[in-house]
């Protein structure tokens, strides 16, 4: 642009406004921005995504809500847990980062509202992503949380943006007038993708609770703003010739009393809603996660990703193909774990098909539950015991598998601990090489032993790696050269232990060249 303009607009209210606001004069309550002047779109692929801070989902449920249940219905809504320290707290600076790069905090380095150690230079949030790789989108974004823009976590990038300070004014006359702007954007301009924030219910929790009935009450407010956006984009006069995705999600849970911040379920509830083009209707998939927001914004807009982007999150329409997730249908509730509610239906000795437990060296007694590998859920597992890292375990989806003999230790047994998780044979007939690729989380103390074990034909199994230190959550792959004459392989992860730590594996894949 010439003389170094950009094409970017920044509408804010004034500090003038503000001072009247104070001053309580006749436009009290009012200070506020006109909403932006946006370039043209250019797709008739567009995206809606609206933040709701500190959104309790099973607090949804309780609440009238009905635009929110009415885009459940016709739309994919995962529920998930965040991660706690020491990755990061359940706050909101780590929450909206994550929604927004795609990326768990190990990568984009926000752990708590201070934005100390921000990455976003490496990791961008998606609407500066698309400001990158499609400059012809036209994009808006409205917050009332001002770390939203000032520490560049959602807006940069936008064409044109509204941001108010909620903290400053108050989120609920922010809110609204977030609605207002939003739904003038939405339906008398012609924006591609939208980010759209609302902090009412985040207030609300921290105030009187978020068991109160004041935080229905907040969550209804909000539902209604929702059903406006939605009605804009509806009045729209080329919705017709338009293919809209809406997705909500929140940054972190809160506490019955009120607060975040820490490691319980209810801080680390989470969610991803989204209905539009090919994402089915009535799905309730158990593989989803919160960085799956900035995948699915990609994927609807026919964005393929760039390997180097790094991105953890995959589109919500996406199934997992890892075997342990055949398993859900099968898992039961607590045998010793008492901690664990009756309820929570997360964890079977059964294997797939296909694969098994040899337990022929482990200890008798213990922890029924973890007596050998087991397959359980985030939710189950990291309930068993808080604040020794289980909540760390953010790229496993869905089911994993899990021996950890720091649990199984907790009951009276004799012997040690030493299980093995055999995966079925593979075929490498003809092939140089096979790779095993997975995600593991493992944490080392002591004497405890974690061995990969390749076995070709059926023969004797020979190990090709072994873990000594921690590694928290990350891809894995290892490459084994295919002898002469082998027709098959298979893999086997030997745990052992005495009260050490734990060992968690999923999404195996196995694959030859």
């Amino acid at each position: 642009m010439p003389n170094g303009m950009s094409r970017r607009t920044v509408l804010t209210a004034s500090a003038a406004g503000a001072a009247l606001v104070a001053a309580g004069g006749p436009l009290a309550g009012l200070a506020r921005a006109a909403a932006p002047t946006l370039p043209n779109g250019t797709s008739s692929d567009k995206v809606l995504v609206i933040g709701m801070d500190g959104l309790r989902h099973d607090r949804i449920d309780a609440a009238k809500a009905p635009h929110l249940k009415s885009l459940m219905a016709n739309g994919t809504y995962g529920l998930s847990l965040l991660y706690a320290s020491p990755m990061a707290a359940t706050s909101s600076g780590p929450g909206w980062s994550t929604v927004s790069t795609g990326v768990w905090p190990d990568k984009h380095g926000v752990r708590d509202n201070t934005f100390a150690g921000k990455n976003y230079t490496r990791y961008p949030g998606f609407l500066a992503r698309l400001a990158q790789v499609r400059p012809q989108l036209s994009t808006y974004a409205a917050v009332d949380w001002k770390p939203l823009d000032t520490e560049g976590t959602v807006t940069a990038g936008a064409d044109g943006k509204n941001v108010y300070d909620g903290d400053a004014e108050g989120y609920p006359l922010h809110d609204a007038h977030i609605a207002d702007d939003a739904e003038r954007v939405l339906r008398d301009q012609n924006p591609d993708v939208a980010f759209v924030y609302f902090g009412n219910t985040d207030v609300v929790a921290h105030a009187v609770g978020a068991a109160s009935s004041t935080y229905l009450d907040a969550i209804d407010v909000q539902d209604g703003y929702v059903g406006r956006l939605l009605a804009a984009v509806k009045a729209r006069p080329t919705y017709a010739s338009e293919r809209w995705t809406v997705i909500v999600a929140t940054d972190h849970g809160h506490l019955d009393a009120g607060g975040h911040g820490g490691s319980t379920v209810e801080e680390r509830r989470t969610f991803v809603l989204a209905q539009g083009p090919g994402i089915a209707a009535g799905a309730r998939p158990a593989d989803t996660r919160l960085v799956d927001v900035a995948a699915t914004v990609f994927q609807q807009l026919g964005i393929v990703p760039d390997p180097a982007w790094g991105l953890d999150g995959k589109p919500v329409q996406e199934r997992s193909t890892d075997p342990f997730d055949a398993l859900l249908p099968a898992l039961g509730g607590r045998v010793d774990e008492t901690g664990i509610p009756a309820s929570v239906l997360g964890f079977t000795h059964t294997a797939p098909s296909g694969w098994s437990v040899v337990n022929s060296a482990m200890g008798t007694g213990g922890v029924t539950e973890w007596r050998g590998w087991s397959f359980a859920t985030d939710e189950f597992w990291s309930r068993s015991q808080r604040d020794q890292w289980r909540e760390l375990n953010v790229r496993s989806r869905g089911v994993f598998a899990v021996a950890d003999s720091d649990e199984w230790d907790d009951t009276s047994h004799s012997g040690g601990y030493d299980s093995t998780l055999v995966t079925p044979a593979y075929a490498v007939t003809g092939r140089s090489s096979v790779t095993l690729s997975f995600t593991t989380f493992y944490r080392q103390e002591g004497a405890q032993t974690a061995q990969i074990l390749a076995s070709f034909n059926g023969g004797t199994p020979t190990a090709v790696k072994s873990y000594t230190s921690d590694v928290v959550s990350q891809p894995q792959s290892v490459t084994v050269a295919v002898p002469a004459g082998a027709s098959s392989v298979s893999f086997r992860f030997r745990y052992t232990g005495a009260n050490n730590w734990y060992w968690v594996i999923d999404g195996v894949k196995v694959t030859t060249a």
